[in-house]
């Protein structure tokens, strides 16, 4: 009877010191998205930008993106506009930092200069859009502190709810909520709060496509407004990877050519 009650002392007390808290197991959840979309190099594709209203009116821009993978530092991307007219040769350079501020330029072709966008604004809208600045750069696992709230199903797939904490300034979130497929380790769904601590909008990736063997990206993403009624929708297509892209490609004298 000892040997019992000493066995199972020793497996209480094993459980307790190998727990680990729900903040821990965010991070291990979101490290482990993060690890699965590591090495994919550079990628290239075209989208489709649809604004959408609270009276459900509809405008459409096309534009095409490309993204350049970067080691021990956040990915930089290139937007550029080709449709509607009034915004066509539009550019939109970001080069993600996970530790120090992200910095973002636009290229206004209207006005032929180059504008930087201050990390103080990076809450606001992107060209009318219901993404902010702060939506378009790529993920840092160190950006954000984290923490697991619970398991639950979305649309049929079984996935971990994770609370992710903006570490960097000027976010105009105080949290969002993601779920992430448990089997890809991809999130199908996160919902924004504001600086007061309301729901703002909910983001949903639809239609993942796998490429290289790897790499998982929504075909769909639709980004709601609960506040304002609007909505966003980007239609990603023609992906294209390794294209032997370099920092070259992404500078400030870009902007200006890539129109």
């Amino acid at each position: 009877m000892k040997r019992f009650i000493l066995s199972v002392f020793f497996t209480v007390l094993c459980g307790q010191v190998f727990a680990i808290t729900p903040e821990e197991q965010g991070l291990q959840i979101v490290q482990e998205v993060d690890r699965r979309d590591i090495g994919f190099g550079d990628s290239k594709s075209d989208l489709k930008m649809i604004l959408r209203n609270r009276k459900g009116d509809e405008s459409l821009r096309t534009l095409t993106m490309k993204t350049l993978e970067v080691n021990n530092d956040g990915d930089k991307s290139l937007s550029v506009f080709s449709d509607p007219r009034d915004i066509k040769g539009t550019a939109f350079l970001s080069f993600t930092h996970a530790l120090v501020p992200d910095e973002q330029w636009l290229y206004l072709p209207a006005l032929k200069r180059v504008k930087r966008i201050s990390s103080s604004n990076k809450s606001g809208p992107y060209l009318g859009s219901e993404f902010a600045f702060e939506d378009l750069t790529s993920f840092e696992v160190s950006k954000y502190k984290y923490k697991y709230l619970k398991d639950e199903v979305f649309n049929g797939i079984d996935c971990f709810v994770v609370e992710l904490y903006p570490q960097y300034k000027h976010s105009g979130y105080t949290k969002q909520q993601t779920w992430i497929d448990k089997q890809r380790y991809i999130p199908l769904k996160t919902d924004y709060y504001d600086r007061k601590d309301s729901l703002l909008k909910t983001l949903e990736n639809k239609g993942y496509q796998q490429y290289l063997g790897q790499y998982w990206r929504a075909d769909e993403m639709l980004m709601t407004n609960h506040q304002n009624g609007k909505s966003t929708i980007l239609l990603w297509e023609n992906y294209k990877f390794r294209n032997g892209f370099s920092d070259r490609d992404f500078d400030r004298n870009t902007l200006k050519r890539s129109r």
